[in-house]
């Protein structure tokens, strides 16, 4: 976790075009795996006041049962289930501790 936080505050802007900063996927069982996307972009996402764009998805049984995002318009918001609420994003570090809390707790035992 730390290698990302640094490589988050590293870089210019200028000219630069997105770039994915973490892309990862986690098999947590036969039927269940958590994906992380995230990417640093030229301007910040409509919605966002940071200039991340992710998506941070637990899939169970082909289904996404939790997602965090900043869709353009939306901002950052989560969905648990069929419910979406507005995230407030503070840091990545953040983020990813909120998102795998979530999974954590979403898990059954």
């Amino acid at each position: 976790m730390e290698s990302l936080t640094t490589r988050l505050v590293v870089g210019s802007k200028s000219n630069m075009k997105a770039g994915p900063l973490l892309h990862e996927r986690h098999q947590l069982s036969a039927e269940a795996f958590v994906e992380l996307r995230i990417w640093r972009v030229p301007r910040r996402v409509p919605g966002s006041n940071h200039d991340l764009k992710y998506a941070l998805a637990y899939v169970v049984g082909g289904i996404c049962v939790l997602r965090y995002d900043n869709e353009a318009g939306k901002g950052d918001h989560r969905h648990v289930g069929k419910s979406e609420t507005p995230y407030a994003f503070t840091t990545p570090a953040a983020l990813l501790a909120d998102f795998w809390k979530d999974v954590d707790q979403w898990k059954p035992e």
